[in-house]
């Protein structure tokens, strides 16, 4: 479904003739493209949105990570690029949860789980990202974990 909607926004942004848009959505059908091929030999296939899903995941991520790098380098022009290759790729992601909803899904996971101490930090993360992967900035909920559990 994903993968379906990314090639149809590819063809429009072509006929449109938005070089920025349509370069962003071929860079995205470009990953994908590599992590099936990465996934050919592999026993266990995911769920196709679900492989999309984590390949945006990882190129919103990195996408943040480069524009910090960019604005603090000076280079305003390129984070330009990437804050519009970022806003291309956050249309085809779930909503993403605020920090309050994060919050509360943390102290519903502890008490579940019984989690007390920093020991129980993988337990309580690795529910986390089960339930809410797809919807949470796991390196912001890390932090938030941390400060939950000490």
């Amino acid at each position: 479904m994903l993968r379906e909607n990314i090639q149809a926004e590819t063809v429009t942004a072509m006929k449109a003739k938005d070089k920025e848009r349509t370069a962003a959505l071929r860079l995205i059908g470009a990953k994908i493209k590599d992590r099936d091929i990465e996934l050919r030999t592999s026993d266990k296939k995911p769920e196709d949105d679900a492989l999309v899903t984590d390949v945006l995941l990882k190129m919103a991520k990195q996408r943040r990570e480069s524009i910090e790098m960019y604005e603090s380098g000076g280079r305003q022009e390129l984070a330009d690029k990437e804050k519009a290759e970022l806003a291309v790729i956050e249309e085809f992601l779930p909503r993403q949860m605020s920090e309050e909803e994060t919050k509360a899904a943390i102290a519903d996971i502890k008490a579940e789980t019984g989690a007390e101490g920093m020991k129980d930090m993988g337990k309580v993360m690795g529910e986390l990202k089960a339930r809410h992967g797809a919807t949470l900035d796991m390196t912001r909920a890390s932090g938030w974990v941390k400060e939950a559990l000490s």
